[in-house]
Parts: structure tokens; C-alpha cells; sequence
């Protein structure tokens, strides 16, 4: 076995789960994440040639495949899925046709196809965390009852009776993915732990839960990755800030002055979640990157904050040493009224507004295009 061969394997598998999208979604998302991630650990384990990649072999993967949804970050989440949810090997080889399972005995020569190995996985949990999971939830149910983005967020959990209960209250509650963190923060489970009836207070903390809507299966990174769809369809709030994003983009680029567009709708991670920046341009004669954010909304601050939140990711991860700080441009629109903020993102104030003067469209030329543009919607 070589990693010509591990690649040809996750293509074929990620080809097929693709095909059968149509059927159900998240349990095809799930099922390609898991058994990704079992051919990575198998590889580890056992492949020719592993050590000629060691510490760089998600990367080498990522960029031989160069595949949506399949980047080193998402290959490592996919390792990890698979090392804490190795139970799981009975329903995802049941959603295996046998011809996958025989091609991928031939490619990974592991003596037996992955139907039969993969009812076998190998013991990489406590007997009590097994034990565990076999009592209260099945495989069956993790995959059909949970989406991926909810087992991203159990993964997250060390303690595996503190991931049972989680699981427990999910599939019972019919948790969001939102509400499912909102219950981890708020300590749910260790506080039910304590209560001398934990079914009444888990009970009582469900009444207030965001339950799960259907479109909300569908709405999430991972599955826009698996489907192959374009980042805007996520990130876009509404159909109104879609179109007036569009017509920004636009607008900036007819004022001239030295923008040079790079973005819309560009998605970053920060601490595992996904965020998207609706407009990013470079701007040669500043020297910077220039962040845009618009809300459909009155301003707030929480608005203000998001947009900083932006800046301090491109100082961190995109600034080359010779540019600038970024600038950020927030633009709010109400029913009676606009507002334009410029975050200076560090930048000395008397030199910012020196420059951004003459090269930056004014305040009221983004005013007016708002009040302009909102006339024809």
C-alpha cells in the first residue's frame, strides 16, 4: 500500500457518499466522515510508505485531493471522529454497497473488506465509556438522530458519560446545534448531575430550547462542503443583504481609487466555527486589506465587535509583513436611517483619516448609496 493508493480510496468514497445526497444527507455525510477517518488511522498504522509523510501526511492528502470539504482541517476532524466514535462501524458498513467494500479490501489490502473490519474496530475506548454509549445510544441512532455538526460539538467532550448525557438530551430534545452548545456552556449536564431527580431539571431545562427546524439540516458548513455548494448561499443573511452586498461590491469598484476586489462572502474559522465577511478588498495604494460588513439592521455594538473580530483575524492570518493594518468598514441600515462606521484596527486615528480621505469613499457617498439602493428593493 502506498498513498496513491490512500488517495484513490478517498476520492472513490467521497464520490459515492456525493451520489447519494439525495436520500439522506447528514447520515451519507456522516458515514464518508467516519470511514475518512478510518482509512487515515489505518494508513497510520499500517501503510508502506507512512513514514516518508509522517507529521505532513493530512497535508499532502488535502493538496493531492484539493477537493472541497476534504482540507487538512477537516481530514483531522475526520481522524478524530472516527478515535471517538469507533462503535459507530456497523451502521456505516451497512450503508456500504459491496462493491466499495470490495474495492477498498484491494486497495488497502487489509485481508478482508472493510463490511467485515469494520464490524471489528479496534478498542481505542474504556470498557465503561463503551459500555456507555451501547446502553444509552446506539450507533444507529448517532448517525440517523444527529447531524455531523452535532457530533463535531460532542467530540469536543472528554468525559464520555458527560458526552452520553449530551447525546441523551440532543436526540431527546431535538436540539439545534446552537441550543446543543448554549447547554454545554450553561453546564446543563453538570448540574443535572448533582440534582437529586436529573430527568425533572433536564425537563425543565428543555422547555426553553431552541428546537431543530428542518432547514436547519442543510444549513451548515459541512454539508454545503459534501454538496459541493458556493460559500455566499451560507453566508448570506437575507435576500435583501445578499442583493445589497452585490450592488457594493460594485459600487466600490466603479469609485475607483485603488480597490482590488478579493472576496465576497469570505469564510474563516476562528475556534472551530465558521464566519463569513461579505465584502474583502485589497487596496493597493493604502498597502491594506479592507473589510466590509453589512447589517440589515439598526447598529449595535455586538456589529461593531464581529467587525473587529475580522480585522484581528486578518492581522493574525493574512497581513504580509509589508502591508498595513486592515481597515474595516461597517455599514448599518434601519428603516429611517444609515450608519457607516471605519474601524481603524489600530491604526494612529490622525493618520487614518488623513489618507482615508482621499483614497476611501466618504461617509455620505455610502449613505447615499444605502438610502439609493434600499429605494429599488
Amino acid at each position: 500500500m502506498d498513498i496513491g493508493l490512500l488517495i484513490s480510496q478517498i476520492k472513490q468514497t467521497d464520490d459515492f457518499f456525493k451520489s447519494k445526497v439525495s436520500r439522506t444527507i447528514d447520515q451519507f455525510l456522516t458515514a464518508r466522515n467516519w470511514l475518512i477517518g478510518y482509512y487515515i488511522v489505518e494508513y497510520e498504522q499500517n501503510g508502506e510508505d507512512r513514514a516518508e509523510y509522517g507529521s505532513s501526511l493530512l497535508q499532502n492528502i488535502a493538496k493531492q485531493l484539493n477537493t472541497k470539504g476534504l482540507s487538512n482541517t477537516n481530514l483531522k476532524l475526520f481522524k478524530q471522529f472516527y478515535l471517538v466514535y469507533p462503535q459507530i462501524s456497523q451502521t456505516v458498513s451497512d450503508l456500504l454497497p459491496s462493491d466499495i467494500g470490495q474495492t477498498a479490501s484491494d486497495l488497502l489490502k487489509i485481508g478482508q473488506s472493510p463490511s467485515d473490519q469494520l464490524r471489528k474496530p479496534k478498542k481505542l475506548q474504556t470498557a465503561s465509556s463503551e459500555s456507555i454509549q451501547k446502553q444509552f445510544v446506539t450507533s444507529e441512532q448517532l448517525i440517523s438522530k444527529l447531524s455531523f455538526s452535532h457530533l463535531v460539538e460532542l467530540m469536543k467532550i472528554d468525559d464520555p458519560i458527560k458526552r452520553s448525557y449530551y447525546e441523551i438530551e440532543t436526540i431527546k430534545g431535538v436540539w439545534s446545534v446552537r441550543e446543543l452548545k448554549r447547554q454545554i456552556n450553561s453546564l446543563n449536564f453538570e448540574r443535572s448531575a448533582v440534582a437529586k431527580d436529573p430527568s425533572l431539571l433536564s425537563t425543565k431545562l428543555g422547555q426553553n430550547s431552541e428546537k431543530l427546524h428542518p432547514k436547519q439540516i442543510i444549513k451548515t458548513p459541512y454539508v454545503f462542503d459534501f454538496l459541493g455548494l458556493p460559500d455566499d448561499i451560507l453566508g448570506s443573511e437575507s435576500a435583501l443583504q445578499h442583493a445589497l452586498v452585490s450592488e457594493l461590491k460594485t459600487f466600490i469598484l466603479e469609485m475607483g481609487h485603488g480597490f482590488c476586489f478579493e472576496a465576497q462572502q469570505k469564510r474563516i474559522i476562528i475556534g472551530g466555527e465558521y464566519y463569513f465577511i461579505d465584502l474583502v478588498f485589497y487596496h493597493r495604494i493604502l498597502k491594506c486589506h479592507v473589510i466590509i460588513e453589512l447589517k440589515v439592521e439598526e447598529f449595535s455594538h455586538a456589529n461593531a465587535g464581529q467587525l473587529n473580530t475580522y480585522i484581528q483575524y486578518y492581522k493574525a492570518n493574512e497581513q504580509l509583513d509589508d502591508d498595513n493594518l486592515p481597515i474595516g468598514i461597517l455599514l448599518c441600515t434601519s428603516k429611517n436611517e444609515e450608519l457607516v462606521e471605519y474601524a481603524l484596527g489600530g491604526m494612529d486615528e490622525n493618520l487614518f483619516v488623513s489618507q482615508y480621505k482621499t483614497v476611501l469613499p466618504s461617509i455620505e457617498e455610502l449613505k447615499k448609496f444605502l438610502q439609493e439602493e434600499k429605494k429599488k428593493l
